[in-house]
């Protein structure tokens, strides 16, 4: 009898009421079954995200389809059922991925298509630190941002997860690589990574501006990842060379901000929002696709590699989010079940 509901329940991260950390709970919920083209993971590891924080919070939503009240956008296990349409895995193969929720559990469902082979050099752990960061960052790189060999990029907190990876990516890719973030110390961290420049962000952001003209020789930055939001947004105008694409990726700083239509039409600029968590199956599919054959052969070889700032027992989730929370990590925080 105990050994049918082992099968039949698990563990799970559960939102109980919009709130601080301490409405997170870790809870017996009925375990979720493959059907159609589904693919059931058994979770080894899952990423911590600033979205799993707004989630906790009330401040974004799960997504029609996802679980409203179990956080968590990446994951890495094994493939322990497949649906009756599913043809692409086989059981007990190690799979990591991105879902619009509920990867903070033992199990998650996920779409066949939605799923990428862990190369045999990374971990779990290692492997649940890559999907959201390193999907985020090549699609807005790369798809979206068209960065090319040569080009100078910006990549606003260049300490964070999608910045560590952002900035690993543009480097391969043959860019000269600025990085920003709040402290020396973090950015003399991601130094490592690739960077080329280093620029802490204090005071006037008219700085910024005027550091990245001399960096670039005058013509301004190609692209800027921006994580942070308003609160950069002209400063990221000005920063930007003629024909410059600005990916905005995050809103920490904000997401209201005046805008100057004068500049963008002379400068023929290009503004992009970009985010995953609610996009269509068919479109995370692309995502994933893309991911597969362009990002997962640089990990398997050790040309980029995920960047992890700590590891916590899922049944301490309340400190891995008191973490992000503290704004003092550097890379992913991830949780082990």
């Amino acid at each position: 009898m105990g050994e049918l509901k082992m099968r039949e329940t698990m563990r799970a991260v559960c939102v109980t009421a919009p709130g601080g950390a301490e409405n997170l709970e870790v809870r017996e919920i009925a375990r979720p079954v493959a059907t159609a083209d589904q693919v059931l993971v058994r979770v080894k590891a899952a990423g911590v995200n600033r979205a799993d924080i707004l989630q906790r919070m009330g401040r974004y939503p799960a997504p029609p389809g996802a679980p409203s009240n179990i956080p968590g956008l990446e994951f890495a296990g094994e493939v322990v059922e497949t649906g009756s349409e599913a043809r692409r895995w086989q059981v007990g193969q190690r799979v990591f991925g991105i879902t619009a929720g509920g990867a903070q559990a033992d199990y998650v469902i996920v779409p066949e298509e939605g799923l990428a082979e862990i190369p045999a050099n990374l971990d779990f752990v290692g492997a649940a630190a890559v999907p959201e960061a390193f999907m985020t960052a090549h699609d807005a790189l790369f798809t979206q941002g068209e960065l090319e060999m040569g080009e100078c990029v910006v990549v606003h907190a260049a300490g964070s997860g999608v910045g560590t990876a952002a900035v690993q990516l543009a480097r391969v890719a043959g860019a000269r690589v600025c990085g920003t973030g709040r402290t020396a110390e973090k950015l003399e961290r991601a130094r490592s990574l690739g960077l080329d420049e280093a620029i802490v962000i204090e005071g006037d952001p008219r700085n910024f501006v005027e550091r990245v003209r001399e960096w670039s020789g005058g013509a301004g930055a190609n692209l800027v990842l921006d994580l942070v939001g308003a609160s950069l947004f002209a400063a990221n105008l000005d920063a930007l060379a003629m024909r410059g694409r600005l990916l905005i990726v995050g809103t920490l700083g904000g997401v209201q901000a005046e805008i100057d239509f004068s500049k963008v039409m002379s400068k023929r600029l290009r503004i992009t929002g970009t985010v995953l968590r609610s996009r269509s199956k068919a479109e995370k599919a692309e995502v994933t696709r893309r991911f597969a054959a362009h990002v997962v052969p640089l990990l398997a070889r050790g040309e980029v590699q995920p960047v992890i700032d700590s590891v916590y027992k899922l049944n301490d989730v309340r400190a891995a989010h008191e973490r992000m929370e503290s704004n003092e990590s550097f890379g992913k925080i991830v949780l082990t079940t």
